[in-house]
């Protein structure tokens, strides 16, 4: 038999097979919700992942660098002298304006704030800043009220923050390590990571909360994305200092990735078990639809088409139904799903992280695809078993 003859046997079989897919509507809605279970657990799952490191990953650039003490794991446990981040601000590579070297050092505590859903305490980020720091955090702006005045005792509030956590509207006071603190604003940031944030102004922060003259960390702008390493070296080979350099994209990366691991693990498991009973629901679904079909099978058999194109149907019609279920699943992941708002804890800094659930297209078609694999396992056994049914008892009606 030639390709061509061979092409045009399983074109006019799967023809056949679909055409009929309606008398056998229940068996293949069965197979299809199976499926779409999958996909819809799946991309829910992985949701997470994305919603998190799009908030956390938004804002970071190759461009800013990121000082903290050698050892550190992240800004909560590092700390910086003064006389250090003198040091850091004047090193080759840092870029400059009018008023001098372009860095900022800063301050990172946790507070407690109440979660409006559940009325319990859970940490939140408190950053002091200095007037530079919104040079390197360029996103930020004041959407209600206005900026802090330093000195104080004046806060504003990142506006996921202020969507999560009780007390955070512009007016209220809180009290935190003794200091009475009034919301004067609410700001975003593009929707990254310092809208789940608090900010005052560094050194009313350092004072309330007994820093002394150490920070947490020390942004700077490079004067190119090229001078990363040449401002690296210089303050890894001074010997005045024992500190980590970072491009803030990169540290903001490694943030993610306790998490993303987590959450990716935890989905896949679960995706896998459910697969392995949307597997065997698509067997016995095909397995019936042979049976349903012995005649018609054998019909054609008879008639001079091959095993390979009665196969190829049983497989094309399983893997079709993954497909469908798939697309099912992943649109009523998107309905539930996408932008969901919530928080979680970076296990990184130990604080809540306010962010919306993210099902993006490329999240729905990893989904569309697990279900086409799927699908094909599930059809592989009951393709075989029609392509190998015996012609004259299948026409007999056995």
């Amino acid at each position: 038999m030639s390709f061509v003859n061979s092409v045009l046997q399983v074109a006019a079989v799967v023809r056949v097979s679909l055409g009929s897919l309606p008398e056998r509507a229940g068996t293949a809605i069965v197979a299809m919700l199976g499926f779409a279970g999958v996909v819809l657990v799946f991309t829910g799952m992985l949701s997470i992942r994305e919603g998190f490191e799009n908030v956390v990953k938004r804002n970071g650039s190759p461009q800013v660098a990121m000082v903290i003490r050698g050892g550190s794991t992240s800004e909560l446990t590092s700390g910086v002298s003064l006389d250090n981040v003198r040091v850091i601000g004047q090193a080759p590579g840092v870029a400059a304006d009018a008023d001098g070297p372009i860095y900022s050092p800063e301050v990172l505590v946790v507070v407690d704030a109440p979660r409006i859903s559940t009325g319990k305490d859970s940490n939140v980020p408190f950053r002091g800043v200095t007037d530079r720091a919104f040079l390197l955090h360029d996103k930020v702006r004041v959407i209600e009220g206005r900026m802090f005045e330093p000195g104080r005792g004046e806060v504003m509030v990142g506006r996921q923050a202020a969507v999560q956590y009780g007390g955070l509207v512009v007016g209220n006071e809180l009290r935190w390590s003794g200091f009475k603190w009034r919301v004067v604003g609410i700001f975003e940031s593009d929707g990254g990571l310092e809208e789940s944030e608090i900010w005052t102004d560094a050194n009313t922060l350092q004072t309330a909360f007994e820093r002394g003259t150490f920070f947490q960390s020390v942004y700077l702008k490079l004067s190119s994305v090229e001078a990363f390493q040449e401002f690296k070296d210089a303050l890894s080979t001074n010997p005045q200092l024992n500190v980590e350099v970072k491009r803030h994209d990169e540290y903001l990366q490694a943030q993610t990735e306790t998490l993303s691991l987590f959450v990716t693990v935890a989905g896949g498991v679960i995706a896998l078990l459910m697969g392995l009973g949307a597997i065997f629901g698509s067997v016995n679904a095909m397995y019936a639809t042979v049976s349903s079909r012995s005649v018609e099978i054998a019909t054609l058999r008879a008639v001079g088409f091959g095993q390979v194109p009665v196969l190829i149907s049983v497989l094309v019609e399983s893997m079709l139904l993954g497909v469908a279920g798939g697309i099912f699943g992943g649109l009523i992941s998107r309905i539930a799903f996408d932008g969901f708002q919530t928080s979680t804890l970076n296990w990184a800094s130990f604080s809540q992280v306010a962010f919306q659930f993210a099902v993006t297209p490329a999240l729905i078609a990893e989904g569309v695809f697990l279900a086409l694999v799927l699908g094909a396992l599930g059809g592989f056994f009951p393709a075989i078993r029609a392509a190998r049914l015996p012609i004259a008892a299948a026409l007999r009606g056995r």
